[in-house]
């Protein structure tokens, strides 16, 4: 029951975060719609035409206008634990010029649908989707790797037979550096501990899908100073730490020491913030087994972009 509640507290705490972060979350969003935009290239080999798909955390729906610019025909469902994201997914969708000349030219197709709710208790019925896309989102699910499996399973269950599941998530080295800069300052974690790609691909095999392909690479965003970054990731939402992190404001003494911490990673003028990509798709689909019963794991390191 403890780790219910906590569970629980957490989920709110969350959904707080996200609600209180819409109103400007576009503002701080580069890497968020960069890792978007480099997930839909992830779609141009894939042969899928599916006729209902879902944005598992939709946020503001910037992920939802590249499904519906690539399948024009589909279904699309925006899915969130916040309702202000989900307003601004709406108003998105409704003001784009794609948008209004969609309804003209096809005006049978269904329109953008905003869903609050939870990946991990997801509201859909079983066999109900094509595909799911989801983009940096299920790291927020809480629970480590039980609760990502658990996500995997829900998602499972929603689509139907030969459906495509293909996400990111941030791996473990993710802001390395403001952990490296936080650590042993006052007992308390400063950023989220996340999950490994082999990880990913083990729980995606436990939780029913098929043929996983797991990719990764690592993509670094500068800062003139902490206080920059730390802006940054409050503006998005994604300053709250989901395990032992601290209830109350952070002292100054500890806040000029990790800021201190910090400056060694100064490299021309510049503070580094390191963010390990991990992509993943999946098929909903009787896997292809070895000999003896186990399954293929693709990984793949992508090449870094000039």
């Amino acid at each position: 029951m403890h780790e219910g509640i906590n569970h629980d507290v957490t989920k709110r705490t969350i959904r707080h975060s996200f609600e209180r972060a819409a109103a400007h979350y576009d503002e701080a969003a580069f890497l968020q719609h960069e890792v978007a935009r480099r997930l839909d290239e992830h779609l141009d080999g894939v042969k899928i035409e599916p006729q209902r798909i879902l944005d598992a955390g939709c946020g503001t729906g910037f992920g939802s206008s590249l499904l519906r610019a690539r399948f024009p025909r589909a279904d699309v469902i925006g899915l969130d634990l916040a309702q202000a994201m989900l307003q601004r997914a709406l108003a998105r969708q409704r003001g784009s010029v794609w948008e209004k000349l969609r309804a003209r030219l096809l005006p049978n197709v269904p329109h953008f649908q905003a869903l609050c709710g939870d990946i991990e208790q997801l509201p859909l019925a079983r066999a109900s989707l094509d595909m799911v896309w989801s983009s940096l989102a299920l790291q927020w699910v809480g629970g480590g790797i039980d609760g990502l499996q658990a996500s995997f399973k829900q998602l499972r269950r929603a689509l139907k037979p030969g459906g495509l599941l293909i996400f990111t998530s941030f791996g473990p080295d993710t802001l390395k550096e403001l952990r490296a800069a936080s650590t042993g300052l006052d007992g308390y974690h400063h950023v989220n501990r996340f999950i490994d790609m082999h990880d990913v691909g083990d729980a995606l095999v436990h939780a029913g899908f098929s043929n996983p392909v797991m990719e990764m690479e690592q993509i670094t965003l500068t800062y003139p100073d902490l206080p920059a970054l730390l802006r940054d990731l409050k503006q998005i939402g994604a300053h709250t730490v989901l395990e032992g992190r601290r209830e109350g404001l952070m002292g100054k003494s500890v806040w000029r020491q990790m800021a201190t911490n910090y400056e060694v990673f100064r490299k021309e003028g510049r503070l580094p913030a390191s963010y390990e990509v991990v992509y993943g798709h999946a098929w909903a689909e009787n896997a292809q087994k070895l000999d003896d019963g186990r399954q293929i794991i693709e990984f793949r390191q992508r090449s870094p972009r000039r």
